[in-house]
């Protein structure tokens, strides 16, 4: 199926330099707010206590919130876990209080002055260290998901397309986080699951757009590197425009009706779609372009052929 019917000519290496400078501003802006403001960890990084609760009949979450506000709980983090009736809150870490305690003190209040009663399922609590432990092993994933790939790409075509790949995820990455601690969005390990399929989808239309870099230099006899570059991204512009678009449609659909448990997963993708389609096209292939990519680091190598040697022992 094909997007765009006609044949496109799009001049996409000639602002290569724009984009550059464009993507430097992104990261810097990205890495002096990481640095500034940080993260803002959720509790499953932070540790807290969460408590699972069940109503007879179908909870109502903004009440829910503001009896709990009004409790003295304003970072009390509510939603619907499994079904209309289960409720799942989740609590930082109080230091004053134990957890038994605490889950009491929430249960009592959001009982009070309700007609039916709510029966309380579990109540767990999460530590500050399993949270430190989670954080280190999220930053170890990325960075082991990051080398593998550049193992895979190395094998797959050419240093030069490993580096392009490798430098297009930590673009991605690293705007992504930049925009969440710019915000201060709550970064949960939905989030961090949202991060890695970015590293995914990226990657795979990356690795599409070096795939027909590399054909086209093999095919084209004639034509500067960033001409022929630019007819790859053409060939691509379709494939990646109609992959790009469908896939923004489902996030759109989670972020609307997916409710406030997703919201900072979709955004997290949502961002991260927009950002990876630019990435293989403006970042990717700018960097390959960059490093001197040219048809004879391409050419599959010449094999040596040895001189047989003839029963009469003569050379043919």
């Amino acid at each position: 199926m094909q997007l765009l019917k006609e044949k496109t000519e799009f001049n996409f290496m000639g602002k290569r330099k724009l984009a550059a400078l464009f993507s430097a501003v992104l990261l810097l802006t990205s890495l002096t707010s990481l640095f500034m403001q940080g993260l803002n960890f959720g509790i499953d990084f932070t540790g807290g206590t969460m408590i699972e609760v069940a109503y007879q009949e179908s909870a109502e979450l903004d009440k829910v919130r503001s009896k709990l506000e009004q409790g003295g709980f304003g970072d009390a983090v509510v939603q619907n876990f499994g079904s209309v009736h289960e409720v799942l809150i989740r609590l930082p870490v109080i230091e004053s209080q134990n957890m038994a305690e605490l889950s009491n003190e929430v249960v009592a209040l959001l009982q009070a002055d309700h007609p039916t009663a709510i029966d309380v399922r579990r109540v767990e609590f999460v530590g500050p260290q399993v949270g430190e432990e989670l954080t280190e092993q999220g930053g170890l994933a990325m960075l082991y998901a990051l080398i593998g790939i550049l193992i895979y790409v190395s094998l797959r075509f050419e240093y030069r397309f490993a580096i392009g790949s490798v430098v297009a995820l930590v673009h991605d990455v690293l705007i992504t986080l930049g925009f969440f601690s710019m915000f201060q969005l709550e970064f949960d390990l939905t989030v961090l699951a949202a991060i890695l399929a970015i590293i995914g989808y990226s990657l795979n239309d990356t690795i599409v757009v070096f795939d027909r870099i590399r054909e086209t230099f093999l095919r084209v006899r004639k034509g500067s590197s960033e001409e022929i570059v630019n007819q790859a991204l053409n060939d691509t512009l379709s494939r990646t425009l109609m992959t790009s678009i469908t896939t923004l449609l489902v996030v759109i659909s989670l972020f609307v009706f997916g409710g406030e448990v997703i919201h900072a997963f979709s955004i997290a993708l949502l961002l991260g779609i927009i950002v990876g389609t630019y990435s293989s096209i403006y970042i990717a292939s700018n960097t390959v372009l960059t490093m001197g990519v040219s048809k004879a680091d391409l050419m599959p190598p010449e094999k040596e052929q040895g001189q047989e040697i003839s029963e009469d022992g003569s050379q043919v």
